[in-house]
This record gives C-alpha cells, sequence and structure tokens, in this order.
C-alpha cells in the first residue's frame, strides 16, 4: 500500500509539472514531506539545462544522444530544466517543458536519527523520484522534438539563448551544467547565418558586433556550457548529407565561444555536430 500511495502521489505530481509548461514548479514530490521529515534547504548539487532548438534536424541517433548525455547527471540531489525554443516572429517562444529537482541522499549521520519506518519510506521515495524524472525528461525531449520544424522560417537563436541564460544564472545549484542542442544559426531580423540553403561563412567580429548593439548578450552565472547540432540543416536528412566548408565552422564556433565568454560561462565542447565526449 506504501508503494502504491508513492507512485500515485509522483506520478501526479510529475504529469502536473509536465502539464504547466510555463511554471516554474518542481514536478517531483518531496521524499521529505512523504516520509513525514524536515524539509531542509539545500541547493542542487548539479542542475542540468537543456535547450532544444525546434527548427533544427536533428536525426534519431543524434535525439537518442541528447537523452543519453543527460541520463548520468539524474540523479539524487540533482535538478533539471529543459526548454524548447524556436522563432519569435512567427508566434513561436522559448518554452520550459518540464523543471525537476531530485531530493538528496541522506548522509550516515542523518540516516541514523531517522526511525525505520520513515528511512523506508525516504529510500522508497529517492528511488522513485529517479525513475520518474528520467520518464519526464523523456517525455519533455519527444514533446520538444515533436515535428521538424521545416514550417520555421526563422530561428532567434541568441534572444533564446539569452532569455535561458538568466534562468541559468538564477539557479541555486552549485554546479550550472547547459546543454544546447541546435544549429547555432541565427536567421532573425539581427542576422542570418544561411546563404543559399548553407552555412554561410560569417565574420565573427561583426556578428559580436551586432550583439552588443541589439543587446543579446546573456548571462550565464559561469555555467558549463555543451553544443550539439552545430551547423546542421535540412539539407542534412538527405542520405548523402551536406558538405561543411571547415572555416566556415571555425568561424561559427569563433562566434559562440565570443558570445559565451562575454555571457559568463564557459563553453566546454562545441559538437558540429555530436558531442565527441561525455558531459561530467
Amino acid at each position: 500500500m506504501m508503494l502504491r500511495n508513492l507512485t500515485v502521489a509522483l506520478l501526479l505530481s510529475g504529469v502536473a509539472g509536465v502539464a504547466s509548461a510555463a511554471g516554474p514548479a518542481n514536478a517531483l514530490s518531496s521524499c521529505f514531506t512523504f516520509a513525514k521529515l524536515p524539509v531542509p534547504t539545500t541547493a542542487p548539487a548539479i542542475e542540468v539545462f537543456v535547450m532544444v532548438d525546434q527548427t533544427t534536424p536533428f536525426n534519431a541517433d543524434l535525439k537518442q544522444s541528447i537523452a543519453d548525455h543527460i541520463k548520468p547527471l539524474l540523479v539524487s540531489g540533482n535538478a533539471l530544466s529543459i526548454y524548447a525554443f524556436s522563432a519569435y516572429t512567427q508566434g513561436h517562444y522559448t518554452n520550459e517543458l518540464v523543471h525537476a529537482e531530485l531530493d538528496p541522499a541522506l548522509e550516515p549521520a542523518t540516516r541514523n536519527d531517522i526511525g525505520k519506518t520513515a528511512l523506508a519510506r525516504y529510500d522508497q521515495c529517492e528511488a522513485y523520484q529517479v525513475r520518474t524524472v528520467q520518464t519526464l525528461a523523456g517525455n519533455a525531449l519527444r514533446q520538444a522534438f515533436h515535428g521538424d520544424g521545416n514550417e520555421i522560417s526563422k530561428s532567434d537563436v541568441l534572444a533564446s539563448i539569452q532569455d535561458v541564460s538568466r534562468q541559468v544564472k538564477a539557479s541555486s545549484a552549485q554546479r550550472k551544467i547547459v546543454l544546447i542542442a541546435s544549429d547555432m544559426l541565427e536567421n532573425s531580423s539581427i542576422s542570418s547565418f544561411y546563404a543559399k540553403r548553407v552555412v554561410r561563412k560569417i565574420n565573427p567580429d561583426q556578428e559580436t558586433r551586432r550583439v552588443a548593439d541589439n543587446n543579446l548578450t546573456g548571462d550565464f552565472g559561469g555555467a558549463e556550457i555543451y553544443v550539439l547540432g552545430a551547423g546542421l540543416i535540412v539539407e542534412d536528412t538527405a542520405a548523402k548529407g551536406v558538405y561543411r566548408d571547415p572555416q566556415t565552422m571555425r568561424a561559427l564556433q569563433q562566434f559562440w565561444q565570443r558570445y559565451f565568454d562575454g555571457s559568463h560561462g564557459k563553453l566546454v565542447e562545441f559538437g558540429a555536430p555530436a558531442l565527441l565526449s561525455a558531459i561530467h
């Protein structure tokens, strides 16, 4: 009966969290409350922020790799936020799909001070939280990937990243990791990184000035940043893909390196398109 009640409580809170995409509420019920223990005011050890660009044509392997990269981080004491974004100009906007904070594992000294019944309730809840957040993450990613976004002709990458950077900075987590799944190709009234349906070789200095002129610099509060999908275009969905000039991709990476440096973020890896190392 106890496990059944726990299952119902956590599933109901998880569903509510996904449905209320605009709110920052925790999608997981508190294990401390469930076990009738005092609720501590501890910050998450790590918060993982995932941004999915709905205009980027990810194939099945890249979609799976996003889930694979974040799964090892969905453990007790950590938090997760997933956002979808595309183009402001066509009725689309940055949307928080899920926010979940997992309760921490109890320290040995704390466990010794807790009764057996409360401890058993907490341990069951903690284990179920981990399974539930994995389900919530999978549901949110599927929602973000729904449709290829080919009908969206614009992509406000800069404005969307600036928006989410404010949420990253505001997080109380001890460590912040941002995974941006995007082609990183701005295509708005500010600038376009395309030319004749292929990636344009941009001038990093010129584009950096445009960012400053339009007040699009963000503030990630020292977060570690990973990019997955850089340079992907619709033609990549064809069997033969599309050739990328190394100089063009180098210029794209140089621009974003400068952008994140100026936005108090640390660009750890720029996946063009895949990440070559795991996120630790």
